[in-house]
C-alpha cells in the first residue's frame, strides 16, 4: 500500500462461551494484524472484559474509543472468536459515527473440539452480527469463506483485499482533482457532472490553459529549476530523437503544473492535451502525464475528469500506477481481444521499453514539429483490471463498470505511442453493455487484478451503480 492504514478493532464475545477463546482470538487477530504493520485502535484488556465488546456498556466504551481516534481510523474489523453479540457490535459502529468500511470475520470450529470448552459458534453468530448490520442501515464487508482461520493464506488475502478497499474508500472521498484546460470541443464523450461528483466528496478544481502556457512562458531557459526538470526528463526516458527546445518546453510544463498541483494539493489531473498545447505552445503533454501518474499522480488526457476518478481509484485499490486507455481496436477476428491505445502518456512502469517521441495521429494535422513529448511503450503481459467512472446527468447517478482480463504478448505491428494487447472473457458482450448505456470510449487500467475491491468500495460504499463484467 502507499499509506499506512489504521484500523478500528471489535472483538466479539458471549458471555456463556469460554473465556480463554476470546483472549487467544484477540491475541491472534492482534498479532497478525501488527505483523503486516497495520495500527490498531482496540480496547485494552483491562477496559471491559478480556477487551472485548459484549454489553451497552462495552459498546460506549469502544465507541467513545473510535470517536477520539476517528481522523486516522481506516476500517473496522469486527472478530468474532465465539458466537459474539451482534448487538453490541452494531451499536459500537453506530455510536462512533465513523463512515469506514466493516469487514466482519468468525473464527472457524474444529469439529474435534465442540465441548463447552471449545465450541465457538461463530459460524452463527456471523450472521446474526450482519443481520443486525443491516438493520441499522451500516454497510459492510464479508470474506469469501463464512470463517476463516487468522494463521491461514486466505486471511491475509482477506486483509489484503480490505485494506485496499479502505485506502479506496478514503481516498475517493476526499479526493481533489485538477481540470486543466477546457475539453476538446469535438469531445462531448467525456463531459462530467461536477456536482455529482461533489456530493461523492470528489472535488474538482478548475485551471486555465491560458495560466499555464503563461507561467511556463516567464520561466527563463537558465532557470535552475528547469534544467533540474530537464535533467529529470531525460533521465525518465529515452529522448535522443527529441529536439532540444521541445524539451525545454516540456520541462517548463512540468514545474508549472508541479507548482500548481502543490498549492492547491491535487491529487490527480485532467488535462486540456490538444489542440491548445500545440499550437500556442508547441509540444505534447504526454511526458509530464506519464511522469506524474508513476509518482502515483494520475494524469488523464481530454479533460476527461470521470477518467481521472476511474484512474485514482484503480491506483488507490492496487497501490500502482494506472493509465488512462481507448478501447481501441479490434484484435483480428478473437472476440475476446483488443488493443488498447492513447498517443502516450501511460507511466513508465506500466511499459517495457519508453520514448518520448512526436505524436503521430495528433502530429498529421497539428505538424509533428509541435507533437514533441508523446511516450511511445507497450504493456507486457501480466494481470489486467479494467474500470470506467461516468457521471449519468439524466438519471442523478454515478454509474461504473469493472472488470479483469490479461495483457497478452500478442504480436502487435508498429504503432506510435502507448499500447497493449488485451484479453477480455466475455469482451464482446462488454462492449456492447459500454455502447447500451452511453459510458465514454475511455476506461482506466492497472496491471493488478484489483476488480472485487474496486466493484466493492464503488457499489458498498460510495453507494454508485456497478456493472462488474465477469465474462
Amino acid at each position: 500500500m502507499n499509506r499506512k492504514i489504521t484500523l478500528g478493532v471489535i472483538v466479539g464475545n458471549r458471555a456463556f462461551f469460554a473465556d480463554s477463546l476470546v483472549g487467544e482470538g484477540r491475541k491472534k487477530i492482534l498479532n497478525r494484524l501488527h505483523g503486516w504493520n497495520i495500527d490498531t485502535v482496540v480496547l485494552e484488556e483491562t477496559d471491559t472484559k478480556l477487551g472485548a465488546v459484549e454489553t451497552w456498556s462495552d459498546a460506549q466504551k469502544c465507541a467513545d474509543l473510535f470517536r477520539r481516534n476517528r481522523d486516522i481510523i481506516d476500517g473496522i474489523v469486527v472478530t468474532l472468536p465465539n458466537f459474539g453479540d451482534e448487538k453490541g457490535v452494531a451499536d459500537t459502529i453506530r455510536l462512533s459515527e465513523l463512515n469506514v468500511p466493516v469487514l466482519v470475520h468468525a473464527f472457524p470450529d474444529d469439529v474435534s473440539e465442540l465441548t463447552s470448552a471449545g465450541r465457538r459458534d461463530a459460524f452463527c453468530g456471523k450472521i446474526s452480527v450482519c443481520n443486525n448490520l443491516y438493520q441499522y442501515g451500516i454497510p459492510y464487508t464479508i470474506t469469501e469463506s463464512h470463517t476463516v482461520d487468522p494463521d491461514s493464506d486466505e486471511f491475509k488475502a482477506e486483509m489484503t483485499k480490505f485494506l485496499g478497499l479502505c485506502n479506496t474508500v478514503r481516498g475517493m472521498r476526499r479526493a481533489r482533482l485538477g481540470a486543466v484546460g477546457a475539453r476538446p470541443n469535438a469531445f462531448k464523450t467525456v463531459r462530467y457532472s461536477e456536482k455529482l461528483l461533489e456530493a461523492a466528496g470528489i472535488d474538482v478544481n478548475t485551471l486555465d490553459m491560458s495560466e499555464v502556457l503563461g507561467a511556463a512562458e516567464k520561466l527563463a531557459d537558465d532557470d535552475g529549476r528547469v534544467k533540474a526538470k530537464l535533467d529529470e526528463v531525460h533521465a525518465y526516458a529515452q529522448s535522443d530523437s527529441v529536439p532540444p527546445r521541445s524539451m525545454v518546453l516540456i520541462a517548463k510544463l512540468g514545474i508549472v503544473l508541479s507548482d500548481w498541483m502543490s498549492e492547491n494539493d491535487i491529487d490527480a489531473t485532467a488535462l486540456q492535451c490538444w489542440e491548445s498545447l500545440q499550437k500556442n505552445y508547441g509540444v505534447n503533454a504526454c511526458t509530464i502525464m506519464s511522469m506524474m501518474s508513476d509518482k502515483l499522480m494520475p494524469s488523464a488526457c481530454e479533460v476527461d475528469i470521470a477518467g481521472t476518478v476511474s484512474m485514482y481509484a484503480l491506483q488507490l485499490a492496487s497501490g500502482t500506477p494506472a493509465a488512462l486507455v481507448d478501447w481501441n481496436n479490434n484484435y483480428q477476428d478473437d472476440p475476446n481481444k483488443c488493443i488498447y491505445f492513447h498517443c502516450g502518456n501511460w507511466a513508465k512502469s506500466l511499459v517495457s521499453e519508453i520514448k518520448i517521441v512526436s505524436a503521430e495521429v495528433l502530429g498529421s494535422t497539428l505538424g509533428s514539429e509541435n507533437t514533441w513529448g508523446a511516450v511511445d511503450g507497450r504493456t507486457s503481459a501480466g494481470p489486467l483490471t479494467y474500470a470506467r467512472v461516468d457521471t449519468d446527468d439524466r438519471l442523478g447517478r454515478i454509474r461504473t463498470y469493472v472488470g479483469e482480463g490479461v495483457f497478452t504478448d500478442d504480436y502487435l505491428s508498429t504503432m506510435s505511442g502507448t499500447k497493449a494487447v488485451v484479453e477480455v472473457p466475455g469482451l464482446q458482450k462488454l462492449m456492447r453493455y459500454v455502447c447500451r448505456n452511453g459510458f465514454a470510449h475511455h476506461c482506466a487500467m492497472v496491471q493488478a487484478n484489483v476488480a472485487d475491491v474496486v466493484a466493492e468500495a464503488f457499489e458498498t460504499y460510495l453507494d454508485w451503480d456497478v456493472y462488474y463484467h465477469e465474462g
